[in-house]
């Protein structure tokens, strides 16, 4: 089974998103199931795994009616406040619900570069260890030595790395080395995993294969077939390309890889990650 591990439904009149405003034309609209359900056909995509873009509990729990009778939605990523005294109960009472896969601090967007790693987290950390759920980590390369730190203070805790920690690839090679040794640092970490998603976004619009080839070699030689995984970021995807030609891409560039390994990358390592 191949799964998009990584992709958004949204609706801008819900009113919660905050970052998603009418000058991000190709974005502010509704899309639903209905609108990935071509795409995901022709790409032979059956099952996808829906992230939060709200740091809000009310759109995890919209997301999670949309799944509740949307059988092309495998699990949902959420959004817990990880440092209210609630989280722990809210992470229990969201478990109750099969879809519900794990949570996603939106880091990049938070004034502290270090906010993962103050310990006031530990009692969410711990829910999420509890109830066998995932962590998805929102960084940059400012975001690795605080993400490190957490990492390492939880090793039980399954967590991954949201597109390739956001390569500056539209810089050219003037960002190279230090996103290049930070994701060398935390692939050290063996329960860290990494999606294979969001470069397109970070790259110029003129992109081709040949672009985006030295990062994807990068984190493959780090995380290793075994630990990476394929996501489409749609719609965040069509500011800078489309689902169609990322899916294409991809597989040209992960073409050396034998036939297991790429049914790992494109399906079942998300299937074995997020318990789907």
């Amino acid at each position: 089974m191949h799964i998009d591990a990584h992709q958004h439904y949204w609706d801008p009149a819900r009113d919660d998103y905050g970052w998603l405003t009418p000058d991000l034309s190709a974005l502010y609209r509704a899309f639903g199931p209905a609108d990935l359900a071509p795409l995901r056909e022709r790409s032979d995509v059956q099952r996808t795994v829906v992230v939060q873009a709200a740091p809000t509990v009310e759109e995890t729990r919209y997301l999670l009616d949309l799944a509740r009778d949307e059988a092309s939605i495998a699990g949902v990523v959420g959004w817990v406040p990880m440092r209210s005294h609630e989280a722990p109960g809210l992470i229990a009472e969201l478990a109750r619900q099969p879809k519900f896969k794990g949570i996603r601090p939106m880091l990049q967007d938070l004034p502290d570069d270090d906010w993962i790693a103050n310990p006031d987290l530990a009692p969410a950390v711990e829910a999420l260890i509890a109830h066998d759920l995932a962590f998805d980590a929102l960084i940059f390369t400012r975001h690795v030595d605080a993400f490190e730190t957490f990492a390492a203070r939880f090793p039980t805790l399954r967590m991954l790395v949201d597109h390739g920690a956001k390569p500056p690839i539209r810089d050219g090679r003037s960002g190279w080395q230090s996103w290049a040794a930070g994701i060398t640092r935390l692939a050290k970490l063996p329960h860290v995993h990494c999606k294979l998603s969001g470069l397109a976004t970070e790259a110029a619009p003129d992109w081709t294969e040949a672009t985006l080839r030295p990062y994807v070699d990068h984190l493959l030689q780090s995380f290793g077939p075994a630990r990476l995984m394929w996501g489409s970021d749609w719609p965040v995807l069509n500011l800078n390309g489309d689902y169609l030609l990322w899916h294409s891409v991809s597989q040209n560039l992960l073409a050396g890889l034998s036939d297991a390994q790429r049914d790992a990358v494109f399906g079942a390592n998300a299937m074995a990650f997020y318990r789907l």
